[in-house]
């Protein structure tokens, strides 16, 4: 799936200068495994400039998300810089969402146990993105993480195929 994404980078490439300019990949602070931090690469999928105001939580119809953004975004193929990620080893291909670490120091007071979605790598797509939206507000953190500890709890390569298997067919349809 690794090599066939490449296909769709110089498309998604010429997509983004074509409808925002600017530049393509975004990079971020993450936090994964153990809570060490790492910097998170995607395709830009929104506007240059969106957090200027400081770390906010992306929400259903986003003003900040491009067109071509939420393209992207639905097909999950602003994630394909994240094989980057992967190759150095801050991330698996499925686990739990990479989250920003404003957001854990958050989440962990508010969530009990929520750390304990840190006991293994963060994955390029998991059972939590495959079964709920994305997140957007601490109730939605707090579901996504019973699916991150099932994940965690069942782990297996059955799931984790049946995981990636998932996400290519979203990526397809």
């Amino acid at each position: 799936f690794g090599s066939l994404s490449l296909l769709f980078v110089p498309f998604i490439i010429l997509g983004i200068k074509m409808q925002s300019g600017g530049p393509v990949l975004f990079k971020q602070t993450r936090t994964g495994k153990g809570g060490r931090t790492f910097t998170a690469m995607k395709f830009r999928s929104m506007v240059v400039g969106a957090e200027k105001d400081g770390p906010q939580w992306a929400t259903k119809n986003d003003a900040r998300v491009t067109s071509f953004g939420k393209f992207l975004r639905k097909t999950r193929l602003d994630e394909i810089p994240q094989f980057i990620n992967i190759l150095k080893g801050d991330m698996s291909f499925v686990g739990p969402r990479p989250e920003r670490p404003e957001f854990v120091s958050v989440l962990t007071v508010d969530i009990p146990f929520y750390k304990e979605r840190l006991l293994v790598k963060p994955g390029l797509t998991g059972w939590a993105q495959i079964n709920f939206k994305y997140g957007e507000s601490i109730e939605d953190a707090m579901t996504k993480l019973q699916y991150d500890l099932f994940y965690i709890k069942n782990r297996s390569f059955i799931l984790d195929l049946s995981i990636i298997l998932k996400t290519v067919n979203t990526v397809f349809n």
